[in-house]
């Protein structure tokens, strides 16, 4: 039995807790998997620290709470820095390269970083910087399978935005799966 603790982080407006529903869902909806989301954020909507913890199991859930992530979603150095130090010894952090500087995890870490807000702008909106992140997430971990995170954000981003979305997903996942051919990813 396979359990995945999942910390994102980031600021608000980032599209954080968007970003955990969606892996959320495509886990538990979309695949043969179980997940739960539990979230914080600052009283301000926009600008303050956020994030949400997933966990994505192949069992039922017992206990909601992320404890011990193995996965760091970071989207904004301030989060990324306050919650560093409780990842285990052989994280995986997923990380906006330009907002994002890492420090040293150990030789037992895993570190990748995808220009997610360029990609996002050539795009025509920065909003969807957390789509992107996604798809490279997907890519990258292989955690949850290619089209339960398509159909989770398909069904999950706001009408008349699914093809932006979409297209935002696709530059990420296909930018991981470069990394990957390159060898700089493991699996």
């Amino acid at each position: 039995m396979a359990t995945t603790e999942i910390r994102i982080t980031g600021f608000g407006g980032q599209g954080v807790i968007l970003l955990g529903y969606i892996i959320g869902k495509a886990a538990s909806i979309f695949s043969d998997q179980h997940a739960t989301l539990t979230q914080s954020f600052g009283p301000e909507a926009r600008g303050s620290a956020c994030s949400a913890q997933v966990l994505v199991s192949d069992s039922r859930v017992l206990y909601p709470y992320v404890t011990a992530p193995q996965l760091m979603l970071a989207m904004s150095h301030d989060g990324y820095a306050t919650h560093k130090d409780s990842m285990i010894e052989e994280c995986t952090v997923v990380y906006e390269e330009d907002l994002v500087k890492p420090f040293d995890h150990g030789p037992k870490a895993k570190t990748y970083g995808i220009p997610a807000t360029r990609f996002a702008e050539e795009l025509g909106h920065k909003i969807v910087l957390n789509i992107v992140m996604l798809g490279f997430f997907g890519a990258v971990t292989g955690l949850i399978p290619h089209d339960a995170l398509r159909q989770a954000v398909e069904t999950s981003v706001p009408g008349g935005t699914e093809e932006l979305n979409l297209k935002a997903f696709d530059k990420g996942f296909e930018y991981g799966m470069e990394l990957k051919e390159k060898g700089e990813v493991k699996v």
